[in-house]
């Protein structure tokens, strides 16, 4: 009996981070299947010789990218968050500089590398203003929670990260034309690719809002840690 009660409590409290690592899997295996051609010295291909000229960059953004991703997903873990809130807080320490190198890596990259034949002007731009927008929403995330606003805080964060999860689901969005029409071409890789961070954002809007009008009991420890502040 006690069993049969504490399944459907706990499943649906993982299911949200589970669901966000499996979705940046696939981002985080292709990082480091470039790390290690970075590391083996190739093989090096027309897309990829760009990252060889100058590899900081890229490097930097495939660990910042992979520790933000699954950090970030363990930090929507709501039973975590109340059993170890000292965890809690010790991953945003590392979860917010990564989130912030990542979308500065991204954006250099953007402006720097040279561009590849189907990276049009939209997409370029699209990637630019998004990549923007998530280092607003992680500076004012960071901002919120020294103000102790918990709520601003998980809103901005969860926006935050959306948009740096924005690479798994535009596997989602450009995967299916690939597999039925081929490589698509410079404007319906962008329409694509612009598709997955809407498409992120959206949801996370509406978690946000659905957060906002759900009333949370505060663990008596924490309500007292926070009366003590």
């Amino acid at each position: 009996m006690t069993e049969s009660t504490k399944a459907p409590t706990l499943a649906p409290r993982w299911l949200v981070p589970a669901a966000l690592i499996a979705l940046s899997a696939v981002p985080v295996i292709a990082g480091a299947t470039r790390l290690g051609q970075l590391a083996g010295g190739g093989p090096v291909t027309h897309d990829s010789v760009r990252y060889f000229a100058v590899p900081a960059p890229v490097v930097a953004h495939i660990i910042a990218v992979t520790l933000f991703s699954v950090l970030g997903a363990l930090q929507f873990a709501h039973g975590l968050r109340r059993r170890m809130p000292a965890w809690h807080r010790a991953a945003g320490r590392l979860v917010v500089p990564s989130g912030l190198v990542s979308a500065l890596t991204g954006l250099w990259m953007t402006l720097f590398y040279p561009h590849l034949p189907n990276d049009s002007a939209l997409l370029v731009g699209l990637r630019l203003v998004f990549g923007t927008l998530m280092i607003v929403s992680l500076v004012l995330g960071f901002a919120a929670i020294r103000r102790r606003d918990v709520a601003r805080h998980r809103a901005w964060m969860t926006r935050g990260y959306a948009i740096g999860m924005g690479a798994g689901t535009q596997i989602l969005t450009v995967g299916p034309w690939m597999a039925l029409a081929g490589e698509p071409g410079p404007l319906p890789r962008a329409l694509l690719m612009g598709a997955g961070w809407v498409i992120n954002l959206v949801v996370a809007e509406w978690a946000v809002r659905k957060a906002l009008r759900t009333p949370r009991s505060v663990p008596r420890g924490e309500a007292h840690r926070s009366r003590a502040r």
